[in-house]
């Protein structure tokens, strides 16, 4: 029989390498060849990982807009108070090619300053 350590070594390297090979095929499912601009208020801002995001009224639909892994966020100087519920965005990214008004966001401009998230 596998000694129990071999064992959990295993599973959790099996673990990792699923979930990063399915990260990976994620952003696949974004068509970078028709990036779009939404821009307008804050409704809603979810800042947790994997991935923070927000939904943002743009001009003509509501878009779900994901951003980065907070981590990720902190370090470019992005805390959770900038992306708050009521404050005004520009979000440059990519529309899903699964999901209506969802995007990745490569970059965000709010308050005269703008934030590089990939």
């Amino acid at each position: 029989m596998m000694p129990v350590r071999a064992a959990l070594a295993i599973l959790s390297i099996a673990v990792l390498t699923s979930a990063a090979a399915f990260a990976q095929r994620g952003w696949d499912s974004y068509d970078a060849g028709h990036p779009v601009t939404v821009e307008g208020p804050i409704l809603v801002s979810t800042f947790e990982d994997p991935q923070a995001t927000i939904s943002v009224k743009g001009a003509d639909k509501i878009w779900t807009v994901t951003l980065a892994p907070v981590s990720q966020m902190i370090e470019r100087g992005l805390k959770a108070d900038l992306v708050a519920v009521g404050k005004k965005v520009s979000a440059y990214g990519y529309p899903s090619k699964i999901e209506m008004n969802e995007m990745r966001a490569e970059r965000i401009s709010m308050e005269g300053k703008t934030y590089e998230l990939r």
